[in-house]
């Protein structure tokens, strides 16, 4: 036997995960409270003592971790045109992982230096220009950051003309320079900041967030934990050499404060008579709704779909329904009952939560008239062909009526142009193992693989209904 043990220091909460490597198998989970404001070691041992007795003793080969704590990786980010650069900037800093809590787009403001430096990031991200193209934004946003205080990093990653000029403006602040992420109109180029991303999280974020406390307990933090989530669906969609992947995938994480929503698929046109406009999109996306959340962010999910909605899914008057979303403002942590009312309002709350944030994820279609007839024109990925669904959460993970719940992330009859999924096989992370596994890819992508395709639970086949 060959145990490694895999860490996720969560906000919340830190669960470990339990791997013999030589076996390829799972041999145990377990999770505590983290306990990043006291010892964040804390909140591990707990965890490993809930492990233990599971498992028995066991001698760790390795111990690796990735984390979400302390607020996670904040980021802001600045580029010229939304659509374009901003939305680069944007794709690459989810991509790595990080929590984007502003996008700034032109010329940044003094309005907007109060603001930035009110949230105060872990990284800003200055991009803007194709290269050889406009310097002037990137330039006058270089010059307002450096007119204010701040030690967060910089990574300027747009124009090449002007980003020597953009570090020397920002002379005495730690700047890190990186590849154009966009170094031709509507190419991406998002890799590069990826990895900067990550090497600053690495060196610099887990000792501003006392995560190095637990220096001793782990061999190391690798990487943010949606980070390390999305390594895990790109290993399961494409495989790897040795192993082969499952295919094309849309993946659901339902938080309490947010939804994240992966997709591992091309998405592009599938046929001759689409067009597509806006950014090409990558292969691996992430999306983060934070306005969609079954505790911190309730009301978001409400205002969404309908109070009318929520109502009919969970079969509850509309003021039994303010009478419960009332209580959940007040106990934020509350579990429901089997049976009980607050089952029945989240059962209607997780679906509506999937529901809004795989379509605000997926693209869209519009039809439009040309000289050669009648045209669509898709923005954003068709996920229509998607074949895999895969969801985690403890909402999803603590109900018999999973598939159902999941069944909202496909292609509805009600929003014809939206390009969701048209039928899902449904698999559940009843276990939390993808961020684990996403660490495990670093070393031994086989049996993370292998480990996935057991260990996610099969939940039924959905497809989109006709009425």
């Amino acid at each position: 036997m060959k145990p490694v043990l895999l860490i996720d220091f969560g906000s919340t909460y830190t669960k470990v995960t339990a791997v013999d490597v030589e076996a390829g198998c799972l041999l145990g989970t377990a999770d505590s409270f983290t306990t990043i404001h006291t010892d964040i070691g804390e909140g591990l041992e707990k965890a490993l003592e809930k492990l233990h007795a599971k498992t028995g003793e066991l001698d760790y080969a390795a111990r690796y971790a990735c984390s979400s704590a302390a607020g996670g990786l904040r980021m802001i980010t600045s580029g010229l045109v939304p659509e374009l650069t901003a939305e680069a900037a944007h794709q690459a800093s989810l991509g790595a992982g990080a929590k984007v809590l502003k996008v700034f787009s032109f010329q940044i403001t003094e309005d907007d230096l109060e603001e930035i430096l009110r949230i105060n990031p872990d990284i800003f991200l200055l991009v803007g220009g194709t290269d050889g193209g406009n310097t002037e934004c990137i330039l006058h946003n270089a010059r307002m950051l450096a007119s204010i205080p701040f030690d967060f990093p910089v990574i300027i990653a747009g124009n090449r003309t002007a980003a020597r000029e953009c570090e020397r403006i920002l002379e005495g602040h730690e700047v890190h320079l990186c590849e154009n992420v966009m170094p031709k109109f509507g190419v991406l180029n998002i890799e590069p900041v990826r990895k900067k991303i990550r090497e600053i999280f690495l060196n610099r974020i887990i000792h501003a967030k006392g995560l190095s406390e637990a220096s001793e307990l782990i061999s190391g933090i690798l990487m943010p934990t949606p980070s390390a989530v999305m390594r895990a669906m790109h290993l399961l969609a494409k495989g790897c050499e040795g192993e082969s992947g499952i295919g094309d995938l849309i993946a659901v994480d339902v938080g309490g404060a947010t939804t994240d929503i992966y997709s591992m698929t091309d998405g592009m046109p599938q046929d001759a008579s689409t067009v597509y406009k806006g950014l090409p999109e990558p292969f691996d996306k992430r999306t983060v709704e934070g306005d969609i959340g079954m505790r911190y962010s309730v009301h978001g999910i409400v205002d969404a779909a309908g109070i009318g909605r929520i109502c009919q899914l969970s079969q509850l008057s509309q003021e039994r329904v303010e009478e419960l979303l009332e209580l959940l403002d007040e106990h934020k942590d509350m579990i429901p009952e089997s049976g009980s009312d607050l089952e029945k309002l989240d059962f209607a709350l997780a679906s509506m939560a999937i529901e809004t944030a795989v379509a605000r994820h997926a693209g869209t279609m519009e039809e439009t008239y040309t000289l050669m007839g009648l045209t669509y024109v898709q923005s954003g990925k068709d996920l229509r062909h998607v074949g895999q669904v895969i969801v985690t959460g403890g909402s999803l993970i603590r109900t018999t009526r999973t598939g159902e719940i999941a069944s909202h992330a496909l292609a509805s009859p009600a929003a014809p142009m939206s390009l969701r999924p048209l039928k899902a096989e449904i698999r559940v992370d009843r276990k939390y193992i993808l961020a684990a596994m996403g660490l495990l890819s670093e070393y031994e992508p086989q049996i993370a693989l292998r480990i996935m395709k057991k260990e996610l639970e099969h939940d039924g086949y959905s497809e989109q209904k006709n009425s």
